[in-house]
């Protein structure tokens, strides 16, 4: 059974920063496209940053320059370095694998910027 688990979340500064894990199980995640959502209550889910297998990465406008997506194949774990977080970035943020469809969420970890 495919898990992800995401950790890293808290309480932290405007301009402060964070790293968020994903640690994925069930099978093997070499090959997949892995991402970074977030969501704030109201709202649609939205997409934060994604990275290939080839540790190509692409992110949302919102968040170039301040956010960077890595991963680690050898462990199936992505993750998300935050810097320069602004209130704006306070959310639950979620690890996607998409394929094959529908694909797999983690439970999703809360963010909370606070000025």
């Amino acid at each position: 059974q495919v898990q992800l688990v995401e950790s890293g979340g808290g309480l932290v500064l405007a301009g402060g920063s964070l790293r968020l894990s994903c640690a994925a199980s069930g099978r093997t995640f070499i090959g997949d496209l892995m991402a970074w959502y977030r969501q704030t209550p109201g709202k649609e889910r939205e997409f934060v940053a994604s990275i290939t297998t080839g540790k190509s990465t692409y992110y949302a406008d919102s968040v170039r320059g301040r956010f960077t997506i890595s991963r680690d194949n050898a462990a199936s774990t992505i993750y998300l370095q935050m810097s320069s977080l602004k209130l704006e970035d306070t959310a639950v943020y979620y690890c996607r694998v998409p394929l094959p469809s529908p694909g797999y969420w983690g439970q999703g970890t809360q963010v909370t910027v606070s000025s």
